[in-house]
């Protein structure tokens, strides 16, 4: 019945509104999913908060792929991943000449972008210079890459997520404000798995399915008491810690994966 259950709410997710891989059936994240539709098919810029691992990249890809700009690129950019001295030249590109390694001119990913959508992933983690340029890149829809004074038109809607709180960065001249409120306009907040823990059961299936194809091992189950005990979790990672724990236990558990398998494994 749980899988026929989850195997419905996919298909009826998917088919009113595109929304791949995403799985709910809890009042409080069907209310972000309607603001998604409600939201995707404008330019808007768009802020997208929630804690680690809650699945900000798969609202970002539902906003892009039920907009006009679903047949363009989606380009990611993991701000928090790249040095502080890198992030504009990857944003923006450079051209020879630029810094010591520059040995060509190099489109940026705004470029990349054009005509699409660029995802700002983690943009608390962006350096003051980078954000001055974004928030050019905003206003004027004009970048220009480093070592360069030539300007370069582009055509990119932007949308950004992050798990800080940006007011308390703004306080600590940390973020810009300027920049906060241009990517605010419409803000979209991810709730934690501990507030749709009614989610974790189809979840759990959703995830023990895709794995034991992945994994080409023989498909679990899991018990009503497994399925109790992780709905008890404290789910501080998330939906991807979730993610985690389900696979080792489908990895290591039982034919049936058993409230047993939960307690020896779950916690690991």
């Amino acid at each position: 019945q749980l899988e026929e259950e989850t195997i419905y709410l996919r298909e009826e997710i998917k088919l009113n509104s595109n929304f791949e891989e995403i799985i709910s059936r809890s009042d409080v994240f069907r209310k972000v999913l309607r603001q998604v539709e409600q939201v995707a098919a404008t330019d808007s810029t768009v802020l997208i908060q929630g804690e680690t691992g809650t699945g900000k990249e798969l609202i970002a890809r539902a906003l892009h792929n039920n907009s006009d700009r679903s047949n363009r690129s989606l380009v990611t950019v993991n701000c928090a991943a790249l040095p502080s001295e890198m992030i504009e030249s990857e944003l923006f590109g450079h051209v020879k000449g630029a810094f010591t390694s520059a040995n060509k001119d190099r489109a940026g990913k705004f470029e990349a972008a054009n005509g699409g959508t660029i995802f700002l992933d983690e943009v608390g983690d962006m350096s003051l210079s980078a954000q001055a340029k974004v928030l050019r890149a905003l206003q004027e829809s004009k970048i220009s890459r480093v070592g360069s004074d030539k300007d370069i038109k582009v055509n990119v809607r932007v949308i950004a997520a992050t798990n800080k709180d940006l007011k308390k960065e703004i306080e600590e001249k940390k973020f810009r404000e300027d920049l906060y409120h241009r990517l605010a306009v419409i803000l979209i907040e991810v709730p934690p798995l501990n507030e749709r823990r009614d989610d974790i059961p189809l979840l759990v299936n959703f995830f023990a399915e895709k794995i034991t194809t992945e994994q080409g091992v023989n498909p679990k189950t899991f018990s009503d008491a497994a399925l109790k005990l992780l709905k008890e979790y404290n789910w501080t990672g998330n939906i991807r810690e979730l993610r985690n724990v389900v696979e080792r236990l489908i990895i290591l558990g039982g034919s049936e994966v058993s409230e047993e398998d939960v307690r020896l494994f779950a916690s690991k």
